[in-house]
């Protein structure tokens, strides 16, 4: 599918970008929400990410767009979108008002009341962990677990060798661990 996709960003670049983000929109959007913890700064994130990833595809040659690994490439610019954002917000902070996120609720109509006050709940407390996980360990485990991707594409994503990965992620699970304490073997079973 890859390969499909990347000879159609060399072919028609707005077509390709289109099957781009149909494709890979949603992985970009859950390791920024797993990422920041916030399904409204995962949405502004990723409309970045993604006029970002235009732009710099409007300067690539067809056959730099052909070679392309699409994910790995996105994560790595929705990583920077993130950073960047990180540091304006400690230049100019400001004051955030809440809002909450009942997208999950009207996702799943499967499980009933309790059940999803459960997963929440699990939900919240793991996203809670990993917001005090360290950057890098962070950005590998959620590229590692929520997204899937193996260890050589979040290398790839990351701009680090596959051995700083592992260790990156075995780290960032280790810390979980520690800070979950009982709920972390509880939480194992959870798709996040």
């Amino acid at each position: 599918m890859a390969e499909r996709l990347t000879e159609q960003l060399a072919r028609d670049l707005d077509g390709g970008f289109a099957e781009l983000v149909r494709i890979h929109g949603s992985a970009v959007r859950t390791y920024l929400y797993r990422v920041t913890g916030s399904a409204t700064e995962a949405d502004d994130l990723g409309q970045e990410t993604f006029l970002r990833a235009y732009k710099a595809l409007l300067d690539y040659t067809p056959e730099r767009r052909g070679e392309l690994h699409p994910r790995a490439w996105l994560l790595r610019i929705a990583t920077n979108v993130w950073r960047n954002d990180i540091r304006s917000k400690v230049r100019r902070p400001v004051a955030a008002v809440p809002v909450e996120d009942y997208s999950d609720r009207w996702a799943d109509p499967g499980p009933g009341p309790e059940e999803w006050a459960s997963r929440t709940a699990e939900r919240e407390l793991l996203g809670a962990a990993l917001g005090k996980l360290p950057e890098r360990s962070r950005t590998a485990v959620v590229m590692r677990h929520v997204l899937g991707m193996s260890y050589v594409e979040v290398a790839e994503a990351q701009g680090c060798p596959v051995g700083t990965v592992k260790a990156q992620v075995s780290r960032g699970l280790l810390t979980l661990r520690k800070l979950l304490g009982p709920e972390a073997e509880h939480l194992r079973e959870v798709r996040t």
